[in-house]
């Protein structure tokens, strides 16, 4: 089907949809259909909904109906109609990807730029083959600026996403040790990051990157970059100033940028905000209101305090890499008793047994008074000490944090997402 017709049905629709569902009336429907289901069942039931066009990628779904329109592969026509609105508005692209921080840097960036204009920034983690055709959708001709959020499990993602999105501007916030089961290695996690790199360089795109990153200027050494960071062939030199754990505060051209983010693992994530402010011509007092303004949420690093105890709570997503900064970060501000609650990493592969060992060993070189884990994997792992406790059901694990004759005064909840560990906080509550 010729994309011309399919980009009219989308200029005519009210909203893209591929859940009917959520669906509202006017929509253009796409069944996509996965390893257990075949979206082109739900036509009727979207065309029911008052969707405008539905397509399909079966023949046989309500042949010669005037508001079918069928192509060769749904998930296809959605990223090459995605491509063709991007190009059609050519609105600048910034592309952001990483191991870790991505959403936490996306944001930053978002409040940054949105000072001076307007700004369509991807939502929650829509950051995979549907979630950025579906983020460039939403671009108006109102738009100034797009930060696409790039996430990648396995090599030639990256590459594939940058070609649906077409960037003009590219960040790795990091190279860490996750989806290692996908990538092989880290040297894969390197290589898959950075085809980001590569397509910019090959389409004239440009690059910055954490100057202060030894991986970071390796990967580009034959590319065109601008750099941040402390050292002296940085293009924005940026100073980290000493923190006192509750906040983080750094220093640019004579201004100073505080923010109430917490650890110092984000001081290259407001880096990088700053910089784009500052490559954008963001006023730097602006600036500096963006930073200030943006604290985590969503079980991203996320402060709390129960009954007077320092909750830090980082569930949203959990890789060695990340762990390891949270909890060497945690231990920075210890005191007389601190407790850690860990779980489960996943997506680890042959190497899950082995990161899971370091981080109990971690934990006890770093001194934590009380370490409880969730989960088979952490379970299993070949590290026993009087101050570790495992276990595979929350409620145990909550019940033996209640038994322990110490309050601590600070707790570190840090987990994959599948382990949902912020399911423990309405436990605490009760305590």
């Amino acid at each position: 089907m010729e994309i011309e017709r399919l980009y009219t049905a989308f200029l005519n629709a009210t909203e893209i949809s591929t859940d009917t569902r959520t669906q509202k009336k006017g929509a253009l429907f796409f069944a996509l259909s996965g390893p257990n289901f075949d979206g082109n069942r739900f036509a009727t039931e979207a065309l029911e909904k008052g969707a405008q066009h539905v397509v399909v990628d079966d023949p046989k779904t309500l042949p010669n109906h005037p508001k079918i329109l069928l192509v060769e592969n749904t998930l296809t026509a959605l990223q090459q109609l995605a491509t063709h609105h991007r190009k059609k508005l050519n609105t600048p692209i910034i592309a952001l990807t990483g191991s870790n921080g991505k959403t936490t840097t996306k944001e930053l960036i978002r409040e940054v730029l949105q000072k001076k204009f307007k700004v369509l920034a991807t939502s929650g983690n829509l950051n995979n083959h549907i979630g950025v055709p579906l983020t460039l959708l939403q671009l108006t001709v109102q738009h100034q600026i797009g930060i696409i959020e790039m996430g990648a499990n396995q090599l030639n993602e990256i590459r594939n996403l940058c070609e649906i999105a077409l960037p003009n501007w590219g960040y790795i916030t990091n190279f860490g040790k996750a989806h290692l089961e996908g990538f092989g290695s880290e040297a894969g996690v390197i290589q898959g990051k950075s085809e980001l790199y590569k397509h910019l360089q090959q389409h004239q795109g440009q690059i910055l990157i954490n100057g202060d990153d030894l991986k970071q200027l390796e990967q580009t050494k034959n590319h065109r970059v601008v750099q941040f960071g402390q050292g002296k062939g940085s293009d924005f030199k940026i100073e980290y100033l000493p923190s006192d754990g509750n906040h983080l505060e750094l220093k640019f051209r004579e201004f100073f940028f505080k923010s109430p983010l917490y650890g110092s693992y984000n001081f290259s994530n407001l880096a990088a905000a700053v910089s784009f402010g500052a490559l954008f011509e963001v006023p730097l007092k602006d600036i500096q209101k963006a930073i200030a303004k943006y604290d985590s949420e969503n079980n991203r690093s996320q402060k709390l305090s129960i009954q007077g105890t320092q909750i830090i709570l980082d569930a949203y997503n959990a890789n060695p890499s990340s762990m390891g900064v949270a909890l060497r970060a945690f231990a920075k501000n210890q005191t007389e008793n601190n407790a850690v609650i860990l779980g489960d990493m996943l997506e680890l592969g042959k190497q899950s047994e082995k990161e899971h060992v370091e981080m109990l060993s971690l934990c006890l070189t770093l001194g934590f008074h009380q370490i409880y884990t969730l989960g088979e994997r952490f379970k299993k792992a070949a590290v026993a000490h009087p101050s570790i406790q495992k276990f595979e059901d929350l409620n145990l694990l909550f019940q033996a944090f209640k038994e322990s004759p110490k309050k601590p005064e600070r707790i570190l909840i840090k987990g994959s997402r599948s382990m949902e560990l912020e399911r423990i906080i309405p436990l605490l509550e009760t305590l």
